[in-house]
């Protein structure tokens, strides 16, 4: 039968573990597509440009904004991110099932563009991943001994700040344990795979 695209946009707060668990999900699914969007900070030890992201310089970025190449664009503790419509839009087009990676702001950006395009709003769903309790999550971001105090209490305040918002998606996840959370997420992804709202033909007429 003939399906249209699925947007799948995946979202939580730093050090809820949204990337471990994507990962493992690609290894059951890998028809899942990956896209990788671009941001102005520099990359982490172990992290390789075109892989985890596209590492751009705030000119470049301002300019791919400027051109509306963007999907959705946000700026998150001092750098910029962003998903090109390239990544997306033409995967879609093709009937591919397109992840997305991204801060609590760029969802909510994306939610807001389903409600002025059913196209859009047909294909895409929304999973939030959450830590367990605040307590969890700090352990989590001081264990990763990448960020400063103060780094480290301003993703606190807007792990809160995002959080408040989980109203917004479809799903929410919560990462106690990281292979029950894993399973969860497996589960739904393969759940909304059999989406009717997908299919765009008429197929018991």
């Amino acid at each position: 039968m003939k399906k249209r695209g699925s947007l799948i946009v995946i979202s939580g707060p730093s050090g809820a573990g949204k990337s471990t668990l994507i990962s493992k999900a690609r290894t059951c699914m890998p028809e899942l597509e990956f896209s990788i969007s671009c941001t102005t900070r520099a990359p982490r030890p172990g992290e390789i440009d075109g892989r985890e992201y596209f590492f751009i310089s705030e000119e470049e970025f301002s300019r791919r904004e400027s051109a509306g190449e963007f999907l959705e664009s946000a700026g998150v503790f001092a750098h910029r991110y962003g998903t090109l419509k390239s990544q997306v839009m033409e995967r879609l087009g093709a009937g591919h099932t397109v992840v997305l990676d991204i801060d609590v702001q760029g969802a909510l950006s994306i939610r807001r563009a389903c409600g002025l395009d059913p196209e859009l709003a047909a294909c895409a769903s929304f999973i939030l991943i959450a830590p367990p309790d605040p307590e969890t999550l700090e352990k989590r971001l001081r264990s990763r001994a990448s960020d400063s105090e103060e780094q480290i209490l301003r993703r606190l305040a807007c792990a809160r700040r995002e959080l408040s918002h989980f109203r917004s998606y479809d799903f929410l996840i919560v990462n106690d344990d990281l292979d029950s959370a894993a399973n969860e997420l497996l589960c739904v992804l393969r759940a909304l795979a059999s989406r009717v709202s997908l299919i765009t033909e008429e197929i018991y007429s």
